[in-house]
């Protein structure tokens, strides 16, 4: 192979690897709309049910609680809550943020539909 077909590749795939970014960077990136948070990462989860707690202590509404929780997957709500409070325990997240994660799961163990 010729020096000079060998740059024409080289060139050829610079070029298209630059088109393929802008296409899917600029002019047709992928857009996430109305999903549920049980495609979240882990940690991100953990956010959600500490939202979910953080409101459960300002209307201690253990039914409204669980309907959120249930979004996050097929695991009871309790299980929800406990896995996200090991999470928060070894993330070292603040000592109220804990406490408003047990007192969820508290809840949540007794909540019966």
């Amino acid at each position: 192979m010729s020096s000079s077909n060998l740059i024409k590749i080289i060139i050829a795939l610079a070029i298209g690897i630059v088109l393929g970014l802008i296409y899917g960077w600029v002019v047709d990136p992928i857009e996430y709309v109305d999903v549920t948070p049980n495609i979240l990462r882990e940690d991100y989860r953990v956010d959600y049910v500490l939202m979910t707690a953080e409101a459960y202590q300002k209307d201690f509404d253990s039914e409204t609680a669980a309907r959120r929780l249930a979004i996050l997957g097929s695991e009871s709500p309790a299980t929800i809550t406990a896995n996200a409070l090991e999470y928060a325990i070894a993330n070292n997240f603040t000592e109220t943020e804990i406490q408003y994660l047990q007192t969820l799961l508290t809840a949540m163990q007794t909540y019966s539909p």
